[in-house]
C-alpha cells in the first residue's frame, strides 16, 4: 500500500536516488532540501514517515527532529535519520531524540527500503501491503479485498481505509478527530460527524457477515475495533 514519505535531504544526487526508489516501490514522495521547506510541507499535511538528513543547511536535522518530538501534532511521526556520522555516540543521540531508526551513508537502496518497510510495519501498519486477519476478518491491501470466511465484504474506498486503520490498531479507542487525521489526512477539513456516517456504512457492510459488532462505539470518546 502506498505510504506518504517526506524526504529531507540537501544533496541532489542522494535525494534523487531516494526518490526514484521510493516511487518504484509505489510510495508517494515529497522532497525538501532544508528544515524550513520540511516544516512547510509538514504544516500542509502529515506524511506516514519522515526521512531526515542529519546535516542540513540552517537548522540541522537533529534539531528539527527534536522540535517535531516536542509538538503534539508530530510527536508520533515515524522518523528515520540519514547521516554520514557513524560513531556510536551520534547514533545514540539520534535515537535518544526519538528517531525510529538510523541509516548511515553510504547506504544501499535495498537496505533503505527494508528499513522503511520495517519502521512502517511497526509505526504505521495501515501504510503497508501486509494483510491483516482479526476477528474473523481478512483484509488484504494489495488486492483491496475484505473477506469474512468465504463471504466477500464490499467496501468503498473510505470504509476500506477506516477498517484497515482500526484493524491495525485494535482494542484502542480512537477519537473522531484522530480518525479524521489518520484516515482522511490532517490536511482535509471535514466535520467530525463525517466519521459517524462512514462508521455506519462500514457496519452495514459487515452486518451480512455478522461482523458489525467488531466496530464498537465508546460513548463520549470515539470508536474501537475489538474482538472481546
Amino acid at each position: 500500500m502506498s505510504a506518504r514519505i517526506l524526504v529531507v535531504e540537501d544533496e541532489p544526487a542522494i535525494q534523487s536516488l531516494i526518490e526514484v526508489n521510493l516511487l518504484r516501490a509505489g510510495h508517494q514522495v515529497t522532497l525538501a532540501a532544508d528544515a524550513e521547506a520540511a516544516r512547510a510541507a509538514l504544516n500542509e499535511a502529515l506524511p506516514d514517515l519522515l526521512l531526515l538528513d542529519w546535516m542540513l543547511p540552517g537548522m540541522s536535522g537533529i534539531d528539527l527532529a527534536r522540535r517535531l518530538r516536542s509538538d503534539p501534532r508530530t510527536r508520533g511521526l515515524p522518523i528515520i535519520m540519514l547521516t554520514a556520522r557513524a560513531e556510536e555516540r551520534d547514533k545514540i543521540e539520534g535515537l535518544e531524540i526519538g528517531a525510529d531508526d538510523y541509516v548511515t551513508k553510504p547506504f544501499s537502496p535495498r537496505e533503505l527500503m527494508a528499513r522503511i518497510k520495517a519502521v512502517l510495519r511497526r509505526n504505521a501498519p495501515q501504510a503497508t501491503d501486509d494483510a491483516v486477519e482479526l476477528g474473523g476478518l481478512r483484509l488484504d491491501p494489495a488486492s483491496h479485498r475484505v473477506a469474512a470466511g468465504d463471504v466477500d465484504v464490499v467496501l468503498g474506498p473510505t470504509e476500506f481505509r477506516l477498517l484497515h486503520y482500526l484493524m491495525t490498531h485494535p482494542e484502542r479507542v480512537h477519537s473522531r478527530s484522530h480518525l479524521l487525521d489518520r484516515v482522511w489526512g490532517d490536511h482535509v477539513f471535514v466535520e467530525e460527524r463525517t466519521v459517524d456516517v462512514h462508521v455506519r456504512r462500514l457496519r452495514a457492510a459487515l452486518e451480512p457477515a455478522a461482523r458489525d459488532g467488531l466496530i464498537q462505539t465508546v460513548r463520549g470518546s470515539g470508536y474501537r475495533f475489538s474482538i472481546q
